[in-house]
């Protein structure tokens, strides 16, 4: 392979496309958020309702954005600039950088995220599972307190380097491990689960809808942000993965298989998480009890994953075995969607011309200094996933917005329905694109704002250094938009020359 970009690299199979798109999409969002965001948008007689939303979102923002990414990342055969730029035009460089940006920026974050995952993992090897809270808070305070975050999160961003280091084929060959190996240890952690005496009072509250919670904007929001989340859709990963994309590959087959298959991986987790929760602490716990405990999220919503799963495998049956295949599965899941994290930013670099090892080696670097602060403390995790979770709303809209740029239908007949289509996209499509997309993306930001100066940060929503601010957010977004836009002129021709 050549060390620098040529624009012929190309996955393999449609398999290895495939299960390396889910290596994005399946992550911690569906093994550590999407059960807890389910338990507190459940009313008082389950979650189903907010599954609902959840499973229209899918259909409504994420799998006509997966689209967008496969097409835009075809067409252009670059990384998220490069191929922006080839839709909307060179003066919008600068929106391309942006998105790319937002994922970068959750990278720093997330690979500290992954850390916590393999440290979990060889704690639930080398020591005793906790007995109680105590101990429990005893093993997370103790770690949090030491270097080892930040050791973890160096040990990860350095594997998931040497796998960019090969470019496209070692990722390939990456995710053709992990995947099938998370989902074995999925089906395996799901066998225990329901088994566990108990279980089914977890999975009946999780598909029972209460219809009345749907009134309320914020679960639309929860709802919309989650399936961001868990399909990976907006976030500019799927469009650098897209640009190894065969051309005999069908679009929108694969987007379905990658949403609808990523949204499956999410529920197991829940049915896991839901069954183990109600079948180890049902016996001596009410319904209302238990839901508090997986609603009580924790420093950094970390709690139900890092501080009760350990104690509810302890009192199973099996415990010891059942706790380390699910933090292997957890870490496995944070790994593979790192490595997307980390190719595209590196993909951004190579088309400007910069060697693969080289701008791996400056991507990993970047990444390991500036997630320092989030792996030393859990307030300035917390504000750098408020932050840029909800800039994947901004992202989502940037997509539709080059979309339109090139022509929506123009885009729909000619680049994702092809010669070798065998599942032609219809004018849905178009129509959400274009008018369901931008609304979604302007309603839920409105919203947001609403609920982040009346309820996350009433007091302080004008300060930015409020860490659940509108002013936090709006610094941030802002610096790095000011400077993508000064440097626009740069990027673009940089990015066009190679």
């Amino acid at each position: 392979m050549a060390d620098k970009g040529t624009g012929k690299e190309r996955f393999a199979t449609k398999w290895g496309l495939i299960l390396s798109v889910l290596g994005i999409a399946v992550g911690t969002g569906n093994i550590w958020r999407f059960p807890r965001i389910a338990a507190e948008n459940g009313g008082e007689t389950g979650a189903g309702a907010f599954l609902v939303a959840w499973a229209i979102f899918l259909f409504m923002w994420s799998i006509p954005l997966i689209i967008a990414e496969y097409g835009i990342g075809r067409n252009g055969r670059k990384g998220v600039i490069g191929s922006y730029m080839k839709m909307a035009g060179e003066k919008f460089a600068w929106l391309g950088a942006f998105v790319g940006f937002v994922a970068t920026a959750i990278m720093f974050y997330y690979s500290v995220v992954a850390g916590w995952s393999l440290y979990y993992f060889v704690e639930s090897i080398i020591a005793p599972l906790p007995q109680n809270v105590e101990e429990a808070n005893m093993v997370w305070n103790g770690f949090q307190s030491s270097i080892m975050p930040s050791v973890f999160h160096a040990i990860m961003i350095t594997l998931g380097g040497l796998v960019i280091l090969k470019g496209v084929k070692s990722i390939e060959r990456m995710n053709k491990i992990l995947i099938p190996s998370l989902l074995l240890v999925l089906v395996i952690s799901l066998f225990r689960a329901l088994t566990l005496e108990g279980s089914g009072a977890g999975i009946t509250y999780l598909f029972t809808p209460d219809w009345a919670t749907l009134k309320e904007p914020r679960i639309w929001l929860e709802a919309l942000t989650q399936n961001a989340w868990d399909t990976g859709a907006a976030w500019g990963l799927i469009l650098t993965y897209g640009a190894y994309m065969r051309t005999k590959d069908d679009i929108t087959i694969s987007a379905f298989q990658t949403g609808i298959g990523n949204n499956l991986v999410s529920l197991t987790a829940a049915v896991i998480i839901f069954s183990t929760v109600f079948g180890t602490l049902g016996g001596d716990m009410t319904d209302s009890q238990v839901l508090d405990i997986m609603r009580d999220s924790g420093p950094a919503s970390t709690g139900l994953t890092f501080m009760w799963m350990p104690q509810l495998f302890e009192v199973m049956a099996g415990g010891k075995f059942f706790a380390i295949i699910f933090f292997l599965g957890l870490t496995f899941a944070a790994f593979s969607s790192l490595i997307s994290m980390i190719e595209l930013a590196t993909k951004v670099f190579v088309d400007m011309g910069v060697t693969r090892t080289k701008a791996t080696i400056a991507v990993c670097s970047a990444g390991f200094l500036f997630g320092l602060p989030s792996a030393i403390s859990l307030d300035v995790f917390a504000n750098q996933d408020f932050v840029w979770g909800i800039g994947l709303m901004v992202s989502g809209g940037l997509i539709s917005f080059a979309v339109m740029k090139f022509g929506t239908e123009n885009f729909r007949t000619t680049l994702v329905n092809n010669e070798h289509s065998r599942f032609k996209l219809g004018k849905w499509w178009s129509f959400i694109i274009r008018y369901v997309i931008p609304i979604e993306v302007i309603s839920l930001l409105t919203w947001w704002i609403y609920l982040s100066a009346t309820s996350f940060a009433p007091d302080t929503w004008y300060n930015p250094l409020s860490p659940f601010s509108v002013a936090t957010v709006l610094l941030q977004w802002g610096v790095a938009i000011v400077l993508f836009k000064i440097y626009n002129r740069k990027i673009a021709k940089k990015t066009m020359l190679n």
